[in-house]
């Protein structure tokens, strides 16, 4: 009597670790879970079990999110046929999340991929072991809720007794006892910066004069204008600690004296935006070619001087073809459409569905970008934008604007996604140089 063929079954073993405490010990909390998984495809040997030699193990990672490098490994694994059964130690080490579990169940089914928890025996190809997973995950996700509650909690209340909470110290303090310690000769350095962007007024030019001085920061990386805009506006400099806009009295010493902090910030009140738009008046057509009227038909800069003073229009070519009735709109100052639209970008490029759409844009190009790789690019660039010369944010507009449409009630933008994508690898790029500076 021939014995019945079993099909093997390969089992990828999946571990996951929220914090890297302890990841450096001989026997960690990653081999444990491990070694209970791999006891278990042993013990299936019989069904045809076989273990999957690759190691998917996400040290440090939160179990909140997908974007895991280990967990996107085993998921194109999963894609690529390489991997019949799944197996984890405890289901909340896949995921914490009801709506990714739900995700990765998709992916699974797509495939058909089984999984199996070691210490949570279920079948997910069976609706009461569906049934049974959703009511562990749904506890799982409140667990992790409550205790993120408790983490807040806990902050805000020892923030609000001006305590340190960790983090790397900022220059000027050393960190001792869990406090911070005044670190004297970094403590000039701050105070200085303080007083020479009194003098100069720009930090642009304070950078350049800095960088050629070879200024380093904490880290030894060289000094750029993200790094002096968040020294100039961190008030732990003057003794206090902040939390949610908030700012309490901290138990560390001062740096900076109120007077100095509010000669400083009361010249950076005077927005670069402002100066931006003062220097824009002399570099004309920023919408050149981008902009059209309520008819659909281009708009043209034009301008005119009246009492020796520049001013600039985009007017409507239906106008100046025809009459000026033939367009509702006639013409539009353009430093109030400019700026109007600018703003209007500005804000699109926080928006969600912006940083999801170039995201999902981006990986056709590199699947190894993540969506917060896009999310941190676009941020990036809205304090960058102030400092940026006029030259350039029209470079950056004509390479993110697709159209400009003017309403009798407002403006419309519609944005290239292939101009974000390539913006957002310009911003990547000019990161990874600073890093490695």
């Amino acid at each position: 009597m021939k014995k019945p063929i079993v099909r093997k079954l390969r089992g990828a073993v999946y571990t996951r670790k929220s914090s890297e405490e302890g990841l450096d010990m001989e026997f960690n909390s990653l081999d444990a879970q491990r070694e209970a998984c791999e006891a278990y495809v042993a013990s299936q040997k019989a069904e045809g079990w076989v273990l999957v030699p690759d190691r998917y193990d996400d040290g440090g990672f939160s179990g909140g999110t997908l974007e895991r490098p280990a967990l996107q490994r085993l998921i194109g694994d999963i894609e690529a046929n390489r991997v019949d059964v799944v197996v984890v130690y405890k289901i909340d080490r896949l995921s914490r999340s009801l709506m990714d579990f739900a995700k990765l169940v998709e992916v699974f089914d797509r495939n058909n991929v089984t999984f199996v928890s070691v210490t949570q025996s279920f079948n997910t190809t069976t609706s009461m072991g569906r049934l049974t997973l959703n009511i562990l995950l749904s506890f799982a996700q409140f667990e992790r809720e409550v205790i993120g509650e408790r983490i807040r909690d806990k902050f805000a209340a020892s923030r609000k007794k001006g305590m340190w909470m960790g983090g790397w110290a900022p220059l000027g303090y050393d960190i001792k006892d869990r406090k911070l310690v005044v670190n004297h000769p970094e403590a000039s350095i701050v105070q200085a910066i303080f007083q020479r962007f009194l003098r100069v007024g720009s930090i642009t030019k304070l950078t350049v004069a800095l960088r050629s001085e070879s200024m380093r920061t904490k880290g030894g990386k060289a000094v750029d204008k993200g790094y002096l805009y968040r020294i100039l506006n961190n008030r732990v400099y003057l003794g206090e600690a902040v939390h949610k806009g908030i700012a309490y009295p901290g138990e560390h010493a001062a740096i900076v004296d109120r007077s100095l902090w509010d000669r400083v910030h009361g010249m950076m009140g005077e927005s670069p935006r402002k100066r931006a738009m003062h220097t824009r008046a002399q570099t004309p057509a920023l919408l050149k070619g981008l902009i059209f009227g309520p008819t659909g038909a281009a708009m043209t800069p034009t301008h005119t001087r009246r009492n020796g003073k520049l001013y600039r229009y985009y007017v409507s070519t239906d106008v100046l073809k025809r009459d000026a009735d033939s367009c509702p709109v006639q013409r539009v100052p353009a430093g109030e459409i400019e700026t109007a639209v600018i703003n209007q970008l500005r804000a699109l490029l926080r928006a969600p569905e912006i940083v999801v759409r170039t995201w999902r844009a981006g990986r056709k190009s590199d699947e190894k970008i993540s969506e917060a790789e896009v999310r941190g690019a676009l941020e990036r660039l809205d304090p960058l934008w102030d400092e940026l010369f006029p030259g350039e944010h029209t470079r950056i507009v004509q390479l993110l604007v697709d159209r400009v449409d003017v309403k009798t009630d407002g403006i419309a933008i519609r944005l290239r996604t292939g101009g974000l994508t390539a913006l957002v690898g310009e911003l990547r790029s000019s990161t990874e140089r600073q890093a490695a500076a």
